[in-house]
């Protein structure tokens, strides 16, 4: 694996998580977390579902895309448990994963353009990309489990709505999407643990997560003092011969 490289693996891991975090966002715009669908007998009118989100709630008519009940402020008047946690947890969940991306491109920079060869100066405060990339991967494995938990529980909570009142709750599109990042998530952590994995075994430095002390530029010379030392005693022992007229 080419670790002193930006390697596939990073990469990957990187769009991977990109693409979890889109769909995070996805998923708390899109109002399609829970449907309440009512039906009626009469035959002159039509059934209608109900479409709620995390932020507003919209009523349609069968064989309408059009809302006929639009509520904006549906955020502030939640009253259900599951999509309440859910306002606070997916926010949560992207802002971790964001930070995890931020660390998995300055990781990737600096294996790119950082010289193999530490600058002293700046040594004690120097997190190198074997560092990033791990932190990266364990925010990514956090946001996961944020993202992953209270999705799933809306299944059960739906359960839960339809033994109290009527079987007439639904969990709808945006619980495959916000369960499906939460996979990417956790696609995204493993793919850097493997690379950190199969890289911190390497003899450089580098690949501690943290310098623990000043790397000092005599561990980078290829060349030790000690070979000019032996060198300059075999000159030394060398004996001199005259010859007298």
């Amino acid at each position: 694996m080419g670790c002193r490289d930006v390697h596939a693996a990073t990469v990957l891991a990187f769009l991977s998580g990109t693409a979890s975090v889109a769909g995070l966002l996805a998923a708390v715009l899109l109002p399609n977390w829970r449907q309440m669908r009512l039906y009626t007998f009469n035959k002159n009118e039509k059934n209608v579902t109900v479409y709620t989100g995390l932020w507003i709630k919209c009523a349609r008519i069968d064989g309408s895309r059009d809302c006929v009940i639009y509520d904006p402020q549906w955020y502030m008047a939640v009253d259900q448990l599951d999509l309440r946690v859910l306002q606070f947890a997916l926010p949560l969940s992207m802002f971790t994963a964001v930070s995890a991306l931020f660390l998995c491109l300055i990781g990737m920079c600096n294996t790119a353009f950082v010289s193999s060869v530490p600058n002293v100066k700046l040594a004690k405060c120097l997190v190198n990309s074997a560092g990033c990339h791990l932190v990266a991967g364990l925010l990514f494995l956090l946001a996961c489990a944020i993202c992953l938990t209270p999705s799933v529980w809306v299944i059960f909570y739906n359960n839960y709505l339809n033994r109290k009142y009527e079987p007439v709750f639904s969990f709808d599109i945006s619980v495959f999407i916000a369960i499906a990042s939460a996979g990417g998530l956790f696609f995204t952590s493993v793919l850097l643990f493997l690379w950190y994995c199969a890289c911190k075994s390497l003899p450089s430095p580098f690949w501690q997560p943290l310098y623990s002390h000043a790397p000092s530029m005599h561990s980078y010379a290829s060349q030790p003092y000690s070979a000019r030392s032996r060198l300059s005693a075999i000159e030394i022992d060398i004996p001199v011969v005259t010859h007298t007229s």
